[in-house]
C-alpha cells in the first residue's frame, strides 16, 4: 500500500481515534531522577508469591534510586477476570509494606497524573495508538476467524515451533489490498490488529538485561495480534504504550518474558519510541514431591503460592520482603547480620546483584529470618501482633489471647531483648500452642523417658519438693534451693551417669529437667523460674503431684 492508502485504512478502522501527539503531550515526561518501575497484576485470581518478588524489587529499586513505584492494573483479560481481584492485589501489596507511591488503588480513587491507571480505562488511548501503527503502515486488520485465540495460537506454535525456538508466522491477511480490507469491513467482519513484522528469524541483534547482561536475541518475524477483535489490546501492545506515557525507565518482570523482548523492542522502534530498559528476573521454584525434581511454583500445587497463605499462618509480613531479598540479593544476609537494627529499606539493593539461576524457596530459611524479627519485638508487640493475627484469621485462638493477656504477655518478656534474645517463635499461629502451659485449664500431655534414672529417687525428690516448695526472690534463689533438695534426696549424689551408672539416680540438671517437664509439658522452654512465677505456686504444685501420680 501506498502512504495515502495507510493514512486512509487507518481512518476506516479507528475513525474517531485521537491523534497520538495528543496523549504524548497530556502525559508529560516525568521530571524524576530515579528509576519509574511498576506493578501491574492482572486481576485473575490471589496475588501469587511471584507478584510479591516482583514488587519487592520494583519497590525497592525505586526507593533506593529516589524514583517511583506505581501499580497498574492490567484487566484486559475478561474470560478470567475474578471479582474483586484487583483490590486484594493493592491490600496484599500494601500490607507487606510494599504501597505504591502512585496508580490504583483498589476501591480508593487513583493517585498521579498519568492515569487511568486501570488497563480497561485506557481503550480510547489505545485505539490512537493502533491508528498510528496502521498509518505508519507497521500494523494491519486481520479477518482470520479465531485469530487472536490464545488456544489456537498456542497450537499452532507447538506446530510451528523448532527446537531452537524459533518462528515465522507471517499472517496472509497482511497482504490483502485496501478494496479487500473495505469489503471486508462492510460485510461486517470483525478483526483483529495484527504488527506486521519486518523482522528476519535468520538475523540477530544485541541488547542488555539488566540482570542476564548482554545477549544476542533473533529478530521478531512474528505478525502478533496486537488488538483483538473486542478492541482489547494484548500484553504487548498494551505494555508499550502504557509504559510510554506512564514514564516507567525500567521494565522488571519474569523471565517467561524474556522470549517476547524481540517482538516488544521491535513495537517500540514501530512506534518510533526508544525501547526499555528491561530486567527478567529468576523464577521461584521448589522440588516436586512427586518427580523430584525442580519446578516452578505452581498456583495448582503449592497453597503457599497465595500470598496470603504467610498472612494466615502468621508470619511477620516483614519476615517474608526479607527472605524474598535473600533470594534476590545474595549479600543480604551479610548486611542484615552487619547491620541488625536497621529497617531492610535501608540495605544498597541492586538489579546487578541479582542472579540468572532460579532461586529455590526454603522454608526452613524462612522461618529463621521470622525468628530473628519476632525476637525483637517487645513483649508487648508480640502479644498485638498475636491478637490481631488471631482476630482475622483464628477465632478460637483470639479468645485465648484475648482473656489471657497478662499471663502471655509475662511469659513473651522472659529472655527478651539483649543481644542474645531467645528465638522460639517463629509465626503467630503458633503462640497459644506453644505457651499453652501459662493458660488455664492446662492440662500436659507428656510421655516419660526415665532412661537410666532410678523412679523411686525421682518420685522420692519430687515428693519433696512440693513439700518443701518454695517461692524465692529471683532465679538463682531458685536454682539454690532446687539443687539443696536434690542433695538432700540423694537424687543428686551422683555427679554423672558415667562415673557410676549402677547407682545412677540424677543429677541437678535432671531435677529441673523433670520440674519442667511437669510445669509445661516439654522439655524445653523459657527460664522455668520465670515460668513458675507466672503459672503460681498452687498450679505449680498441682502439676508436679500429676507427675508423681503418672510415675507410680
Amino acid at each position: 500500500m501506498t502512504e495515502k492508502e495507510y493514512n486512509e485504512l487507518a481512518e476506516l478502522l479507528y475513525p474517531d481515534a485521537q491523534d497520538t501527539a495528543f496523549y504524548l503531550n497530556k502525559y508529560k515526561k516525568r521530571e524524576v531522577k530515579g528509576e519509574v518501575t511498576r506493578i501491574a497484576p492482572s486481576p485473575t485470581g490471589y496475588l501469587h508469591i511471584g507478584h510479591l518478588y516482583q514488587a519487592v524489587v520494583h519497590k525497592m529499586l525505586a526507593n533506593t534510586t529516589n524514583g517511583i513505584f506505581y501499580m497498574r492494573l492490567e484487566d484486559t483479560d475478561n474470560k478470567r477476570e475474578v471479582e474483586n481481584a484487583g483490590q486484594i492485589a493493592y491490600d496484599m501489596i500494601s500490607r507487606f509494606g510494599l504501597t505504591p507511591d502512585e496508580g490504583y488503588r483498589g476501591n480508593k480513587e487513583e493517585i498521579g497524573e498519568y492515569g487511568p491507571y486501570v488497563q480497561s480505562k485506557r481503550t480510547e488511548i489505545y485505539k490512537a495508538f493502533a491508528k498510528e501503527l496502521v498509518k505508519r503502515g507497521r500494523a494491519f486488520p486481520c479477518f482470520c476467524a479465531g485469530s487472536e485465540n490464545k488456544e489456537e495460537i498456542l497450537k499452532r506454535r507447538e506446530e510451528e515451533i523448532s527446537e531452537s525456538n524459533d518462528i515465522e508466522v507471517k499472517d496472509p491477511c497482511r497482504n490483502l489490498t485496501l478494496d479487500e480490507i473495505k469489503k471486508n469491513l462492510k460485510s461486517g467482519k470483525k478483526f483483529a490488529l495484527r504488527l506486521r513484522s519486518e523482522g528476519d528469524i535468520n538475523k540477530t541483534f544485541k541488547c542488555v538485561d539488566a540482570i542476564k547482561g548482554e545477549r544476542e536475541v533473533r529478530e521478531n518475524a512474528k505478525d502478533d495480534v496486537l488488538i483483538k477483535s473486542n478492541g482489547i489490546p494484548v500484553y504487548s501492545f498494551a505494555h508499550v504504550v502504557d509504559d510510554t506515557l506512564m514514564g516507567t525507565t525500567t521494565v522488571v518482570r519474569g523471565q517467561d518474558w524474556y522470549q517476547s523482548l524481540p517482538v516488544h523492542i521491535e513495537l517500540s522502534k514501530a512506534f518510533g519510541f526508544k525501547p526499555f530498559k528491561y530486567a527478567h528476573t529468576p523464577n521461584i521454584c521448589v522440588i516436586d514431591e512427586q518427580t523430584g525434581n525442580k519446578r516452578k511454583l505452581s498456583k495448582r500445587k503449592d497453597p503457599f503460592a497465595d500470598v496470603r497463605f504467610f498472612l494466615k499462618q502468621g508470619y511477620p509480613t516483614t519476615a517474608i520482603v526479607e527472605y524474598i531479598l535473600n533470594l534476590l540479593n545474595s549479600d543480604f544476609e551479610t548486611w542484615r547480620k552487619a547491620n541488625p537494627n536497621l529497617s531492610y529499606t535501608e540495605f544498597p539493593f541492586s538489579l546487578s546483584k541479582i542472579g540468572v539461576t532460579n532461586p529455590m524457596f526454603d522454608f526452613v530459611k524462612l522461618n529463621d529470618i521470622s525468628k530473628t524479627i519476632i525476637s525483637k519485638y517487645t513483649a508487648d508487640e508480640v502479644y498485638q501482633n498475636a491478637l490481631s493475627w488471631a482476630k482475622e484469621w483464628n477465632e478460637k485462638d483470639y479468645q485465648i489471647i484475648s482473656e489471657n493477656k497478662e499471663a502471655l504477655t509475662k511469659v513473651f518478656a522472659i529472655d527478651r531483648g539483649g543481644d542474645r534474645p531467645r528465638k522460639d517463635i517463629t509465626k503467630f499461629d503458633e503462640i497459644v500452642e506453644l505457651y499453652k502451659y501459662v493458660l488455664p485449664n492446662f492440662k500436659a500431655d507428656y510421655e516419660i523417658d526415665l532412661g537410666a534414672i532410678d523412679k523411686q529417687k525421682l518420685i522420692e525428690f519430687l515428693t519433696e519438693y512440693v513439700k518443701n516448695y518454695v517461692e524465692t526472690k529471683d532465679n538463682q534463689a531458685w536454682f539454690e534451693n532446687l539443687k539443696q533438695i536434690a542433695l538432700n534426696n540423694n537424687f543428686a549424689e551422683n555427679k554423672t551417669y558415667k562415673q557410676n551408672p549402677a547407682a545412677y539416680a540424677g543429677n541437678v540438671s535432671d531435677a529441673s529437667k523433670y520440674i519442667r517437664l511437669a510445669i509445661t509439658g516439654a522439655e524445653n522452654s523459657p527460664e522455668l523460674y520465670s515460668i513458675m512465677k507466672i503459672v503460681g505456686e498452687k498450679e505449680c504444685k498441682k502439676r508436679i503431684e500429676n507427675l508423681i501420680k503418672k510415675l507410680k
